[in-house]
């Protein structure tokens, strides 16, 4: 059995108290004391995350971006300018999701996040797709990644690192700033403002500490799973893998249909769904009584089943949320297989949470 690895930012973990579980192969924080307060952190001040796990690769070559059109569902061509960043699932020919990740335009090319846990299986797809292409990938495992978020998350960067402020708070949702080794984003997982910041890894420990002593609270995965799910965006292997298309999984917004000459990898499959009619979809539910919604639990709607894909207790709504694959013509309720009883649900478009407010009707 092989050791779990371990973050630049482990012995700062350590030291702030955190208990450490097993993730993806990796020893990481799941929280430092109260899941819970954590949680509340985020949507009212600022918190961050160590995602050093996932993995940055810097893609380079004269094809490069015709590489990208052709291995992603949404395009590339759109980013107009250094540091713009894009969403997109990584398909396989059946359509199904490789995975889900951000690519942004750097000065050399393109900047990919791709999942911890998907890592070695992106990468050998991605070697395997970019066969005749003058396409050169490189894995940045020597850069850290810290998600700072929160209403307060830009504020309290920008005291850390006054000389960038102005540039940081200038900064537009999904738009990125290079600054030497260094990569500010304007994105996260969170539903709240914030940054995710590329840094160097023996840089890491330091600027985590200057953030701690800014105000900025550590938080662990335990928080950063019940605020993404509040704010209705999908875990890979969760709520979308390789058997599940873009289209049953609330991602249709991030394929890039035209121009129709693209041929993406998976977009016959997606046409041939579409022309058939997409039997599933994916939808919000909310119990507002006594229960928890489960990942796994059965979903039933006019006889018909759809099951749970995330589910959890919110800690901002006070009642029980959930992310559901379910039939097509699924309406305003369904019921749900809570421990043998079928129980009423609503059904509403997510996201649930944003900006600390609830949003759906």
């Amino acid at each position: 059995m092989t050791a779990p690895k371990r973050t630049p930012l482990f012995d700062a973990h350590v030291a702030s108290g955190a208990k450490m579980v097993d993730f993806a192969g990796w020893e990481m924080p799941i929280h430092y004391g109260s899941q819970l307060k954590e949680h509340e952190i985020v949507r009212s001040d600022a918190g961050m995350f160590d995602v050093s796990h996932m993995t940055v690769v810097d893609i380079s070559g004269s094809d490069a971006k015709v590489w990208l059109q052709k291995l992603i569902a949404n395009d590339v061509a759109k980013l107009g300018f250094e540091g713009k960043a894009l969403y997109s699932g990584m398909l396989n020919e059946q359509g199904g999701v490789v995975d889900d990740l951000i690519v942004y335009l750097t000065a050399t090319g393109y900047r990919m996040v791709i999942n911890a846990g998907t890592t070695e299986k992106d990468l050998a797809w991605m070697d395997k797709q970019s066969a005749g292409f003058d396409v050169q990938l490189q894995v940045r495992r020597d850069l850290a990644m810290l998600a700072v978020q929160g209403p307060k998350a830009i504020e309290k960067v920008c005291a850390v690192k006054p000389a960038l402020a102005d540039a940081i708070q200038a900064l537009k949702v999904f738009q990125g700033l290079p600054s030497g080794d260094w990569f500010y984003a304007r994105t996260g997982y969170t539903g709240e403002d914030g940054l995710e910041i590329m840094i160097p890894a023996d840089q890491a420990i330091t600027f985590f500490n200057e953030l701690k002593a800014a105000g900025v609270a550590p938080i662990g995965l335990g928080a950063r799973d019940t605020l993404r799910l509040e704010a209705g965006m999908n875990l890979y292997g969760h709520d979308m893998d390789e058997t599940v298309s873009p289209l049953q999984a609330g991602m249709g917004w991030t394929i890039a249909w035209n121009p129709e000459e693209r041929d993406f990898i998976g977009r016959k499959a997606l046409e041939a769904q579409k022309a058939a009619g997409v039997p599933m979809k994916q939808v919000g539910l909310v119990l507002e009584g006594r229960g928890v919604l489960r990942e796994g639990q059965k979903v039933v709607v006019d006889g018909a089943e759809g099951i749970i894909t995330s589910g959890t207790f919110s800690p901002t709504l006070k009642h029980s949320i959930a992310i559901a694959r379910v039939p097509a013509a699924t309406g305003a309720t369904a019921q749900v297989d809570l421990r043998g009883t079928l129980t009423e649900v609503r059904v509403v478009k997510m996201p649930f949470v944003r900006n600390g407010k609830k949003v759906f009707e």
